[in-house]
Order: structure tokens, then C-alpha cells, then sequence
């Protein structure tokens, strides 16, 4: 038991203390996030398997709203942590999963909200994390190569995120954000309608990849909040946000025969 509230206070002082950007922003102005380790197995010494659950929240303007951008859960977490060590920051050299896999998803958190914030906002930090996964290549644990978990983990995910083919995917989530949640404290029904145009910009990713792992990760973090955003829409917009979802969200189909239900 020592050794693992010893882990959470490292992890936790090293996510909370490093500076990740060369921004300065004030403490109210930190991103909230959550990170959940399962440990599930000991491998012997000081080595561990389990997962970890990342997911965090965007506040909306003028609302006490907050809407979840990133809910991820990775079950390739294989790490090594000896009683005593701390975590040191370099993206630029492989150290160990442990701190290689916290950098990375503390870039994919700071990415996607600035991707929310602005279009393509958040490029030189998918780029950071990018680079945590090319100086991983050498690891031994699983989750940062093309060939591991089909194209389903951290590789695949950044290499996703930058290429043209998904742009759709980040300028939704600014529409989305921006256009149409920040917009509501205005005009509810105005930006309700903007989110779901802002979907519209999905269909040419889920045409060119269905079931692609960057839309399973937006999806991840958004079904249930367009149930509710849709809930309270009229008829009609209701059944084009169905006929919207169930397209690029096949998966979520029988989730979203609740927008007919009333709230």
C-alpha cells in the first residue's frame, strides 16, 4: 500500500507541476482532468500491468456548464515504478512507460482543448505528443507502435489526428465548442443548431475511415451530451441529429433513440 500512495502523490506532482507549455496561465485557467491507473497484476519487482483512464472537461462561457473533450481508457499499460523515484520530464528521450505515457496524454488534454479554443489550435502539441511516440518506438511495453491493438492506441491516434484526411474531426470540435456550447448563454436554439452542423463535418472522415479510432475517441467523450443537447430539440431537428449520429456514430445507435425520450 505504501508503494502505491507513493505512486499517486508522484503522478499526481507531476502532472499538476510541470510546465507543460512556455504559457503562462493562472491557476483557475488549468485545464481539469482526471487520470484513473488500475493496477490489475504485479509482474514481479517493481513492474505492473493494469490501465489508465484519462478523461477532461471544458468549461463553457457564461455557464456553469462543463463539457468533456477527452475520455480515453488504455489497457496497454505496462510500467515499471520503484518505491522512492520520482518523474522527471523529457519528451525528447525515451525514460520509462510510466513517464513517456503521462507526457503523452497530457499533450493530447492541452492539444484538444486548444483545438476547442481555436481551429487547429492545438497542432504543435499534438506535435509534442508525436514526438513522445517516435522516441518510443524503441519500448518494450505495448501501445506506441503502428502494428500493436490494431489501430486502436497511441500511435494511431496522433498519427490520425495530423493527417489531412481528419481535419473534419478538429474543426468540428471548434465548431462545436466555440460556435455552438459557447454560444448558447445567446441563443440556445441558435447554437444547437451550430452543433449540429458542426457534426456535418464528420461525415467525410466516417465516408474515408468508419470506425476509425480518433471518432471512437470523440464519441467516447460526447454521446451522451448530444443526447441531451437534442432532447430538447424540436421534432424536426431531432430526427436530422438522428439521422446525423447514427451515421458517423453506428455504434452509438441505440444510445441515441434517446433524443425521442423527454428529458
Amino acid at each position: 500500500k505504501q508503494i502505491f500512495d507513493q505512486m499517486k502523490r508522484v503522478v499526481y506532482e507531476f502532472m499538476n507541476n510541470t510546465k507543460w507549455t512556455s504559457e503562462t496561465y493562472l491557476p483557475q485557467e488549468k485545464i481539469e482532468c482526471s487520470i484513473l491507473i488500475v493496477v490489475k497484476e504485479s509482474l514481479g519487482g517493481d513492474e505492473y500491468t493494469g490501465s489508465i483512464q484519462v478523461t477532461c472537461r471544458r468549461p463553457i462561457y457564461k455557464s456553469s456548464y462543463y463539457s468533456e473533450i477527452v475520455n480515453i481508457e488504455d489497457n496497454d499499460f505496462q510500467f515499471k515504478f520503484q518505491q522512492f523515484s520520482q518523474l522527471e520530464y523529457n519528451i525528447n528521450t525515451f525514460q520509462n512507460n510510466l513517464t513517456s505515457v503521462l507526457q503523452y496524454y497530457a499533450y493530447v488534454i492541452i492539444a484538444t482543448d486548444m483545438d476547442t479554443f481555436s481551429p487547429l489550435g492545438g497542432t504543435s502539441y499534438w506535435q509534442k505528443a508525436q514526438v513522445i511516440v517516435n522516441n518510443a518506438q524503441t519500448a518494450n511495453e505495448a501501445g506506441w507502435k503502428s502494428t500493436q491493438s490494431g489501430q486502436k492506441n497511441r500511435f494511431w491516434l496522433v498519427e490520425n489526428t495530423l493527417q489531412p484526411l481528419f481535419k473534419g474531426v478538429r474543426d468540428c470540435m471548434y465548431d462545436y465548442h466555440r460556435n455552438g456550447l459557447d454560444k448558447m448563454h445567446e441563443n440556445v436554439e441558435d447554437g444547437r443548431a451550430n452543433v449540429l452542423k458542426a457534426l456535418d463535418l464528420l461525415k467525410p472522415v466516417y465516408a474515408a475511415r468508419p470506425a476509425s479510432f480518433v471518432m471512437q475517441v470523440f464519441f467516447n467523450s460526447k454521446r451522451d451530451e448530444l443526447i441531451n443537447i437534442f432532447k430538447e430539440s424540436p421534432a424536426e431537428e431531432k430526427t436530422k441529429a438522428k439521422e446525423t449520429l447514427t451515421l458517423v456514430d453506428p455504434a452509438g445507435t441505440t444510445k441515441y433513440e434517446k433524443i425521442n425520450e423527454s428529458k
